[in-house]
C-alpha cells in the first residue's frame, strides 16, 4: 500500500553518515527547504561504513545547536532513532527521511555497509518513507553538489507526493555532471577483492587498514553501476526484509516436525 500526502509542504527529517559538517548534508539542506520543513539530525563525526548499526555499549549524547539542528554522537541510524523518538518527538512526525548526500557512490554491494542508506532503512522501520541520495564523484574534480540537490529535491517530493509501497526505501545514486536522465535499477555487483595494509605505528605495534582494489562490476542490465556508467541518476527500490524468498520452497526439505 502506497503512502498519500497530509499536506502540500512535507516535514523532512535529515540525516546522513558523513557528519552534520559534510558539504553534502548543507547541499541538501538547502535544497529541501525550498520545498519543506526541514528538521536535521546526523552524526557529530564522520560516520562512513558504519552500516545499519546501533550504539548498545555506551551512552549517547545529543547536543541541540539550535531549533532545526542536532548532532548525535553515533551512527546514521542512532541519530534517526532519537530523532523519531526522542528529538522531535511527541510534537514533531517527519512525513519522510531524506539521508546524504553522501561524499561517493552507494551501488550494489556496497549498499550493505552504507550509512547514508541505513539512515534511509531506520526511518522505513519506524514508519516514515526514507530516501537515501549518494553523489559519484568525478576523478580529480571532487564533488558538485548542484545537479545532485536538485534531484534530491524532486526525488523527495515525487516519493512524497505520489508515495511509496510500505517498507520500502529508495537508494538513489547521482552520476557526476549534468544527468541524462533517470533508470529505475536493481542492486548491481561489484568485481572487487579486499586489500589488507599493515603497518607499524610509533610505538612499534601493528596496526591495519582494510580497503579494496575495484575491477569494475558485473554487467547483467538494468543494474545501478551500468545506470550511473552511462551518466543516469539510479534509483533501487530497497527493503529492510532480507528474506530471499526465490529459495524458500527449495529449503522447504530442511523442515522437520
Amino acid at each position: 500500500m502506497f503512502r498519500k500526502r497530509r499536506s502540500d509542504k512535507p516535514v523532512i527529517l535529515i540525516t546522513n553518515d558523513d557528519g552534520i559538517h559534510s558539504e553534502g548534508i548543507a547541499a541538501l539542506e538547502a535544497s529541501l527547504k525550498l520545498i519543506g520543513d526541514v528538521y536535521v539530525v546526523a552524526p557529530e563525526s564522520e560516520m562512513s561504513g558504519a552500516s545499519h548499526s546501533l550504539t548498545l555499549a555506551r551512552p549517547l549524547r545529543i547536543r541541540q545547536i539550535d531549533e532545526r539542528h542536532w548532532t548525535v554522537d553515533g551512527t546514521p541510524t542512532d541519530c534517526v532513532t532519537l530523532a523519531l523518538n526522542q528529538i522531535l518527538a511527541p510534537d514533531i512526525r517527519p512525513d519522510i527521511c531524506a539521508s546524504g548526500i553522501n561524499h561517493g557512490a552507494n551501488l550494489g554491494d556496497d549498499a550493505s555497509y552504507s550509512g547514508t542508506v541505513a539512515g534511509a532503512m531506520e526511518a522505513t522501520i519506524l514508519g516514515v518513507p526514507g530516501v537515501a541520495f549518494s553523489l559519484i564523484g568525478e576523478d580529480g574534480s571532487g564533488y558538485d553538489f548542484s545537479h545532485s540537490a536538485r534531484i534530491a529535491r524532486e526525488v523527495t517530493m515525487k516519493a512524497y507526493t505520489e508515495g511509496l509501497p510500505s517498507g520500502t526505501l529508495l537508494n538513489v545514486n547521482v552520476a557526476p555532471g549534468e544527468p541524462k536522465g533517470v533508470k529505475v535499477t536493481r542492486q548491481g555487483v561489484k568485481s572487487a577483492r579486499p586489500v589488507i595494509s599493515e603497518h607499524i605505528d610509533p610505538r612499534g605495534k601493528l596496526y591495519y587498514w582494510i580497503g579494496e582494489e575495484r575491477n569494475g562490476f558485473k554487467a547483467e542490465g538494468g543494474t545501478d553501476f551500468e545506470a550511473t556508467h552511462e551518466g543516469y541518476v539510479s534509483v533501487t527500490p530497497m527493503r529492510a526484509d532480507l528474506t530471499n524468498y526465490l529459495v524458500l520452497d527449495e529449503l522447504r526439505g530442511w523442515e522437520t516436525n
